[in-house]
């Protein structure tokens, strides 16, 4: 093949190949480009399946939270296939699922049915306050809050009217229902406030436990014995620092709800 017949092929193939592309060019101007941040959506059948499928492959504790969380906020009672009909958890296909709901503590099974199990079973923000009236020492708001869904607006109530008290300290973070008889007024003369008052504590925790042991009382700490092991294993005892003022614990009795000074150290809720 001579040289001229070669650079004519050569045209004839660059000829083609730009009218190829030209088509394919022209092709996809006839179709408009998506808007950009336009995003394809599946029917709603096929997104439902999808949300469904998710939820059945999700870890067992997971699934058990989905159903907890309907046994809790509705407080009603439901049969595995109630409950696959309004969250999608399948307890019949998954075993697994059915037996730790079964087994957990704030479930409760009749042999048909599941229900949430409050530690205490109340009904309504009358019974909230007999409960509270029967511990006089105190009782842990956290046991009261699953015990109904409107149980800590009930406790608020209670306490505006002065049923009760709401007291925490600044250790534990841990509110305190405490209950209250405005009935029973107690008036204390101003002299044995003042007493009260006046009293200073040991600033060293081996004298407030001479003093206790004096008084029949069995400390409940031994800072002797704790000191002398930290210097046989030659830590040296931490340097003393200034003694705090000492503060109510979370489970005092409120026999001096005369004193309002004693309570300022403590958040109310």
């Amino acid at each position: 093949m001579s040289l001229q017949e070669s650079l004519e092929r050569f045209k004839k193939q660059q000829e083609k190949c730009h009218s190829t592309l030209s088509s394919i060019a022209n092709g996809r101007n006839s179709v408009p480009p998506l808007p950009s941040g336009v995003a394809v959506k599946f029917s709603n059948d096929t997104e439902r399946l999808q949300h469904i499928n998710s939820i059945r492959k999700a870890p067992v504790g997971a699934q058990m939270k989905r159903v907890i969380d309907l046994l809790f906020e509705t407080r009603h009672a439901f049969t595995p296939e109630q409950i696959n009909e309004a969250c999608y958890v399948d307890m019949k296909a998954n075993k697994d699922v059915f037996d730790s709901l079964r087994k957990n503590p704030k479930v409760k099974y009749d042999g048909q049915r599941f229900s949430y199990k409050s530690k205490h079973n109340l009904k309504d923000k009358n019974q909230l306050l007999q409960l509270i009236r029967k511990f006089p020492e105190g009782i842990a708001v956290i046991d009261l809050k699953d015990s109904y869904p409107t149980v800590m607006e009930d406790l608020q109530a209670w306490k505006a009217a002065g049923q009760i008290w709401l007291l925490s300290n600044f250790d534990s973070q841990e509110d305190i229902a405490y209950p209250n008889d405005p009935k029973v007024p107690i008036k204390v003369d101003d002299d044995l406030k003042q007493l009260f008052r006046s009293i200073e504590l040991p600033r060293d925790m081996i004298d407030i436990e001479k003093d206790l042991q004096k008084n029949g009382m069995k400390p409940a700490t031994n800072t002797a014995k704790r000191r002398s092991a930290a210097q046989i294993q030659g830590a040296s005892p931490k340097p003393k620092t200034k003694k705090k003022k000492s503060e109510i614990s979370k489970r005092t009795r409120l026999t001096n709800a005369h004193l309002p000074e004693l309570f300022q150290n403590l958040n109310s809720s």
